[in-house]
């Protein structure tokens, strides 16, 4: 049995990561495969096929890394296994058959064009058009698959370390359309980008920090002034903590009634979670209030142990509240009992971390640190003066600001 023959039943025949030959490349290949034996118009058509298709996802030149990312991103028993850190618990034959596929996925990515054109039944008939067809190259594999040798090990760390299915491939996510939706084009903001608020930042740090040890921990209220850097600051903790198996996805408030269907899709999941509810806040008798409540305490559709809720907001009670609603038309009892209600909810985050405005010397400082990263060339007090001239036209000093006016220095 030749080599491109093997390979084809081989990859006919995955059974762990069969999930692969749903992807495009694969998928493609195989049919190629399957193509041997036909009439030299079906084997041709196949072939070009093909070569259309990886020259569209740029890996013309590097067809072992298409195959072998294909297998890095796959979700099955095994990459959610060893995402836990738990593959060893596997039967011993599903490893066995993990072993095995592995060596098709490496072998099929291997195979040359001139092989494959080669084992064509009917090669002497089309030699002539075979000559003037286009060849792919195999280039180097993904990641931990250049390292593997029969043993699991390397690609099991992989996963440890990126997670697995989508949660590897992709960095941040989103909740649209009753779905967990991954973020293209995510905000790579990290810790060393900030100046100021060291303190706020550090209890943030140390509670995602104990989320991740499996030790006590906290939902976590960011509250205050606009512009002071709240969503910034969880953004970047997701970014720092990613290696250590931390994913962030972010629900609209005004989808929170979907939050048992989101929190049913992660909880089995071996990452951990923030759920991240930006510039959050409340009228009465708003519906996602009372669900958020249930959700953080006290419901039946609970966050699962993978997950903790970090949220936003410029108010520290969360729900708006007007004159009217201490109308002197309403007894002290129900007045108390309203206002309980407005404070129950942020109550509920056993953490609450206040964002409020820098002072002048605070904002002059953060200026300053960001101009002399940018290699800004001016002295502190003109920066100072050009500042706190920009925050008066701008309606108050903030970080926000502080890193408008040294963009600006750059018009």
């Amino acid at each position: 049995m030749n080599k491109v023959v093997k390979t084809r039943l081989l990859l006919s025949s995955l059974s762990v990561f069969r999930g692969i030959l749903n992807r495009s490349v694969p998928k493609a290949f195989l049919e190629l495969l399957n193509s041997l034996e036909e009439k030299p118009e079906e084997f041709l058509e196949a072939y070009g096929r093909f070569y259309s298709l990886i020259s569209e996802r740029n890996c013309s030149d590097r067809l072992a890394y298409s195959f072998t990312e294909a297998a890095l991103f796959d979700e099955n028993c095994f990459t959610r296994a060893a995402a836990a850190g738990k593959y060893n618990d596997l039967p011993t034959e599903v490893l066995k058959a993990v072993k095995r596929d592995c060596e098709a996925i490496l072998m099929a990515s291997s195979l040359t064009s001139k092989e494959v054109l080669k084992s064509y039944k009917h090669y002497d008939d089309i030699k002539e058009v075979a000559e003037t067809l286009p060849v792919w190259l195999s280039g180097e594999c993904a990641e931990s698959f250049k390292m593997f040798d029969g043993s699991l090990k390397n690609v099991a760390q992989y996963y440890k370390e990126n997670g697995c299915g989508m949660f590897a491939r992709y960095k941040a996510f989103v909740w649209r359309d009753g779905d967990i939706q991954p973020v293209l084009h995510y905000d790579t903001i990290d810790m060393d980008e900030f100046t100021g608020y060291e303190i706020q930042r550090q209890k943030i740090v140390d509670n995602t920090k104990a989320f991740l040890e499996g030790k006590t921990c906290n939902n976590c209220l960011l509250y205050g002034d606009m512009g002071t850097g709240k969503s910034s600051t969880v953004k970047a903790v997701a970014n720092q903590f990613r290696k250590d198996g931390l994913r962030i996805v972010e629900i609209p408030k005004e989808r929170l009634i979907d939050f048992p269907i989101l929190v049913d899709k992660i909880a089995t999941l071996p990452m951990k979670f923030i759920i991240f509810i930006d510039d959050l806040s409340f009228q009465h008798q708003d519906q996602s209030y009372t669900t958020l409540k249930a959700v953080l305490e006290g419901g039946v559709s609970a966050r699962p142990d993978n997950a903790l809720i970090y949220a936003t907001s410029n108010r520290r009670h969360l729900v708006k509240e007007h004159l009217s609603d201490r109308s002197f038309a309403v007894d002290d009892i129900n007045t108390r009992d309203n206002m309980q209600e407005s404070l129950s909810l942020s109550d509920r985050f056993g953490l609450a971390v206040c964002y409020s405005i820098p002072s002048k010397k605070q904002f002059v400082e953060i200026v300053c640190a960001m101009a002399k990263e940018r290699g800004i060339n001016k002295t502190e007090e003109e920066l100072a003066a050009g500042a706190e001239q920009f925050a008066l036209a701008k309606g108050g000093r903030s970080p926000r600001c502080a890193k408008q006016y040294v963009e600006s220095l750059f018009c």
